[in-house]
């Protein structure tokens, strides 16, 4: 699959398990919650590790330099809501926030940023680009909890 694929894949899933969270309660709410960080902690590490460098030019780099301030964004969110019971009112509120800023995030890059990147990589690069990032997916899931990552990552934006 190429690095273009793989990313929209991510971003319907957790599309969708935003809408499960939404109808789920209790311990199923804080297990799909985990689920969900985990996924989200998967997708940034891979765009800000490989993607993003190898997406790196004139005509993205502004593009670019707003989706590490959107990633930054959100795993503050996600460390927040880490914290928060989920049996809190607040918890619901987090969660529709964090529903707001993943989708537009993902929206702007495949509006914006992919049709750019379609046109810097040929289909061999992003091929290749794909099976880095997917090597990387199955490394982070055998490590197990991707998104216990995540609060050590938000003093500020990855370099690009």
């Amino acid at each position: 699959m190429n690095a273009i694929e793989l990313l929209k894949e991510q971003h319907d899933e957790v599309e969708d398990m935003f809408e499960k969270i939404e109808k789920a309660d209790g311990a199923k709410k804080e297990a799909l919650f985990e689920k969900l960080a985990d996924a989200l902690a998967i997708h940034a590490t891979i765009e800000e590790k490989h993607f993003y460098p190898s997406a790196k030019a004139e005509q993205t780099e502004e593009l670019l330099r707003e989706a590490v301030e959107e990633h930054l964004s959100v795993k503050r969110l996600i460390a927040d809501t880490m914290k928060c019971d989920p049996e809190d009112e607040q918890f619901d509120a987090k969660i529709a926030v964090l529903k707001e800023q993943v989708l537009e995030h993902a929206k702007e890059e495949e509006k914006e940023l992919f049709p750019k990147v379609r046109k810097l990589l040929s289909r061999d690069e992003l091929d290749d680009l794909g099976v880095v990032m997917e090597d990387m997916v199955k490394e982070l899931q055998e490590k197990g909890a991707p998104r216990m990552q995540v609060p050590s990552e938000i003093g500020a934006p990855a370099p690009l």
